[in-house]
């Protein structure tokens, strides 16, 4: 019984200390991210139009219900003609996705 506790205590503590930092990740959307995808996470219709794509929302409840390592790995490996921000990783991308929960509508 005690083991069972330890072992959810820890992994507990390993989601909290995976989490991003939503004001850190809040610069690095604003340099990396704010150019295509919006101040508030609603898309630059001038860039959607250029590239001639539908970029989603970034509040909307499909990408919200994307798992954390779903958008990190959006943000790092790319999707479709999102071609990844290879200078956002590790923590880094941690944070953007922390800032990009707080868009939840």
């Amino acid at each position: 019984m005690n083991l069972a506790r330890i072992a959810v205590a820890v992994l507990s503590l390993s989601v909290v200390y995976a989490a991003g930092d939503a004001k850190e990740g809040k610069t690095a959307y604003v340099q990396h991210c704010q150019n295509c995808h919006g101040a508030n996470g609603v898309a630059n219709p001038k860039i959607a139009k250029m590239v001639k794509v539908e970029i989603p929302d970034l509040g909307s409840a499909s990408v919200q219900k994307m798992s954390d390592e779903e958008l990190k790995k959006v943000i790092t490996e790319g999707k479709g003609k999102m071609l990844p921000v290879r200078t956002v990783t590790g923590k880094t991308a941690d944070d953007v996705v922390a800032y990009v929960r707080t868009m939840k509508k």
